[in-house]
């Protein structure tokens, strides 16, 4: 072979070593088995992000035995809602699956923090390798690894699976023809990092009432919403983001932002002076938008199948959960003592998924309909805070923290609707 070319070989290759990445090499790890997490960035790198965890992410960080009580976590109590006019402080529910609170920390240290518990775990960590293609078999098309680059050197790692965590553009998935699907949510978030005077809070703040500045009379209410996470030591995330499944849908973010944040107290000194960052935007991609998330020897998880909560836009919880789920599933095929059962175990893989998160993401993608028309997004808008039950109920279907076992209302109606809904 020559000097410029290596070639390693491992039970699974993960590609991407953010949330779902760094979960599912850790996950393999502590099964015994040999993975290889390749990460085309040297840690510590950003990613735009609002920074927020809900329960549900927290739960899956208790799992992988991440310290909370270590410096760097913000902790919350819940969301703090604006609207009209209103304000109303929600707390986390307390329901049996879930944590009673949140975090904040920036992606900046999370994803370090995560990729290097993998490694603790025994997955093999490789930086600054950007993984370039597939390795297909010639006779079955089958993946058996993939290339990738390193101070210009070429690499090819193979594996009997890759594991696709490479983000929404997911490179990966689209060299195996999975291509996003256009009747999705898709969300766009931009957000900017500010340090002010303001002390430092234990809720995340949420605005619901979002308008278009180019609409006439600024009328046209957004679906979506504008947030202040805190940090800590006084920084904070202030971002906003929008929805739709409507892909003609033209918003100009930044200067939503602006217009946003202009109109918020003085005091907070949200405002130009106290920005420490660039205004910073991607794109969401939602509802598990690629299709099958098994096919020929690799698995999408987290971003790369789309996992993003359709409501929220937040993807952390649902990276950390498809993480772990892919690497049981990963875990019990490998076990099998035939390519055929192997290949039976591996093609539940979707079927899990479906069972875990389908109805919510159709459930979610409905209201997405919905709320597209500013008339109806008004209205939630305007009447959700009022009435406690109604906002106990949004606040629970917006983080997905339902508890199916409860007596309480708004959980036995949710979970009706969940019932209802096709998970497709």
């Amino acid at each position: 072979m020559a000097a410029s070319q290596t070639q390693e070989t491992a039970d699974v290759v993960v590609v991407g070593a953010g949330p779902a990445g760094s979960a599912t090499a850790y996950h393999l790890a502590q099964s015994g088995l040999d993975v290889l997490l390749l990460e085309k960035a040297t840690f510590p790198r950003d990613k735009i992000c609002g920074d927020g965890l809900t329960p549900r992410a927290v739960k899956e960080l208790l799992a992988m035995g991440i310290d909370l009580h270590s410096p760097g976590w913000v902790r919350t109590r819940g969301l703090r809602a604006y609207s009209s006019g209103m304000r109303v402080e929600l707390d986390w529910p307390d329901t049996a699956g879930f944590p009673d609170y949140g975090l904040v920390r920036t992606r900046q240290d999370f994803d370090h923090l995560l990729a290097q518990r993998a490694q603790k775990a025994g997955a093999r960590l490789l930086e600054a390798t950007k993984v370039t293609d597939v390795v297909l078999d010639e006779r079955t098309s089958r993946v058996r690894g993939v290339t990738a680059r390193c101070d210009g050197v070429q690499h090819t790692y193979t594996a009997p699976l890759v594991v696709a965590a490479d983000g929404a553009s997911s490179r990966m998935a689209v060299a195996m023809g999975l291509q996003q699907r256009k009747d999705r949510p898709l969300g766009v978030g931009v957000r900017r990092y500010y340090t002010t005077d303001r002390t430092d809070d234990d809720y995340l703040e949420a605005w619901l009432d979002l308008w278009d500045p180019t609409a006439p009379a600024r009328r046209a209410m957004l679906p979506g919403y504008g947030w202040i996470f805190p940090v800590g030591n006084g920084v904070w995330n202030v971002g906003l983001g929008t929805v739709t499944v409507d892909r003609r849908i033209d918003v100009d973010h930044r200067a939503l932002l602006e217009d946003w944040t202009r109109r918020l107290p003085k005091e907070w000194q949200i405002d130009e002076d106290h920005a420490t960052t660039p205004v910073r935007g991607h794109a969401l991609p939602g509802g598990m938008n690629r299709r099958p998330q098994y096919t020929r020897g690799m698995l999408l998880t987290g971003d790369a199948a789309g996992m993003i909560n359709p409501l929220s836009g937040e993807g952390i919880d649902y990276a950390l959960e498809s993480g772990r789920l892919s690497a049981e599933i990963i875990t019990q095929a490998l076990a099998r003592s035939t390519a055929g059962q192997r290949e039976r175990a591996l093609h539940a893989y979707p079927h899990h998924l479906q069972d875990a998160f389908g109805g919510y993401f159709t459930l979610g993608r409905l209201v997405v309909q919905a709320v597209g028309n500013p008339h109806i997004m008004k209205f939630i808008a305007t009447h959700s805070l009022r009435h406690r039950p109604l906002r106990a109920l949004m606040f629970k279907l917006w983080a997905n923290l339902t508890d199916p076992h409860s007596k309480d209302a708004g959980d036995r109606v949710i979970t009706a609707l969940l019932k209802a809904v096709p998970a497709a």
